[in-house]
């Protein structure tokens, strides 16, 4: 009896050793990652894949591990990964941004749930960089835009479809299945089983007050302050089982595995390089990408819309007039009608009836008005810089008349 004790005592020992051994294991392979010599060199893998090992006389067997068993690769491997130093050059990335960090912003948090190794941190900072970089950036541009265009333009320019594309672009794979072994070059995270409906999730809840009043209109201006950047309810985080932050994440897509990577180098730049390679960073991938935002207006009532817009600019009220026509009693007339408020010209509109031409030629007048651009634009953050000019407030308009 006392020995089938001792033996299940013995198994149970080795079976919580074996628990914390890979995290313990993990630290042997990151400590002291930029202090290897040759009189302290880091431990190689035939010194971690040998078999059990006695540490002093009296001591307990301690099981020593491999890289099969870690989560992602251990960060000594960054510096033998053809992949990820060809994205570090393929990027263009800042020289003090070591392979390392590059290698720690590929991790996903579902892949490695250790915050230490994972890309969680870098990726709260980049998107922080992202939101304030692009939205001082069409604020200070285009003054005049309403806030429901301003949140369409900063999704169409950070949204995760333009992150995800952006990965694709710079020539990222994705890992089948996250551990140790991977290249530290791919993409790492636990992939979503098949046919998982992904928006059967419930909202647990925002930040909003009274969210249980759902006859509440939720508006525009409240946005500003409850939602996130694009104008969508934030959702509350799911209160953590350990509070170590090391509990297994649940799966996520490979576009939410995208942005957190773009999200992560953005935030590494930052902090290894500094605010000037961010922003080249930032103006290079992002602000390079082409976006027509006379696209992103919808307009229900544009002649309402341009009627109270010059009522509130005090304008003499806007009256359509038919510049020219052809083939009025034809089966396709065509008619050009202008908007004009007194004896200015606001907008002009082609159309196969007067309705229609008016239509237009209110769209183009609020156009005209939304998509007003300064000459000189200057951001906030360019006042950081060494001997730069003081602020000087652009122009904002007094409020919207879209609704």
């Amino acid at each position: 009896m006392k020995r089938l004790q001792l033996q299940r005592w013995s198994s149970s020992v080795l079976s919580s050793r074996a628990r914390t051994g890979g995290r313990l294991q993990r630290h042997l392979y990151s400590s002291n990652r930029f202090q290897s010599t040759a009189s302290n060199p880091l431990p190689s893998e035939s010194d971690l894949a040998g078999e059990q090992s006695t540490a002093s006389s009296g001591s307990t067997p301690f099981l020593k591990f491999t890289k099969r068993q870690l989560p992602s690769p251990p960060v000594q491997a960054a510096r033998e990964s053809a992949k990820l130093a060809a994205l570090h050059a393929r990027l263009y990335l800042p020289s003090r941004l070591p392979l390392e960090t590059l290698a720690r912003c590929l991790v996903d948090a579902s892949a490695d749930p250790d915050p230490q190794f994972n890309n969680t941190s870098l990726a709260l900072l980049g998107n922080d960089l992202l939101s304030n970089y692009i939205s001082e950036h069409i604020v200070c541009t285009y003054p005049r835009l309403p806030l429901t265009v301003i949140f369409a333009a900063v999704y169409a320019y950070i949204g995760p479809k333009t992150l995800a594309a952006m990965v694709r672009e710079w020539g990222v794979e994705h890992a089948a299945f996250p551990g140790g072994e991977v290249d530290p070059g791919l993409l790492q995270f636990k992939r979503v089983a098949p046919g998982t409906d992904i928006s059967a999730e419930p909202i647990r809840g925002t930040t909003r007050p009274n969210e249980d009043q759902t006859t509440w209109r939720r508006s525009i201006t409240s946005s500003v302050v409850y939602d996130n950047e694009y104008g969508d309810p934030v959702m509350a985080p799911k209160p953590p089982a350990d509070p170590s932050g090391s509990s297994p994440q649940p799966p996520v897509t490979a576009e939410q595995a995208s942005c957190s990577l773009v999200r992560a180098v953005m935030g590494a730049i930052y902090l290894h390089a500094g605010r000037l390679a961010a922003k080249r960073f930032f103006e290079q991938h992002i602000l390079s990408r082409h976006l027509n935002l006379s696209e992103l207006f919808n307009f229900s009532q544009p002649v309402r819309d341009l009627a109270r817009l010059c009522a509130r600019e005090n304008y003499e009220q806007p009256v359509a007039k038919i510049i020219s026509e052809t083939g009025r009693k034809s089966r396709h007339p065509v008619f050009v009608v202008g908007i004009y408020s007194g004896k200015d010209k606001l907008g002009e509109g082609v159309g196969g009836s007067l309705v229609e031409a008016r239509s237009r030629a209110a769209v183009a007048a609020l156009k005209g008005w939304y998509l007003y651009s300064p000459l000189e634009v200057r951001v906030p953050s360019s006042t950081e810089e060494p001997g730069a000019a003081p602020w000087k407030p652009v122009y904002v308009d007094l409020g919207e008349v879209i609704v």
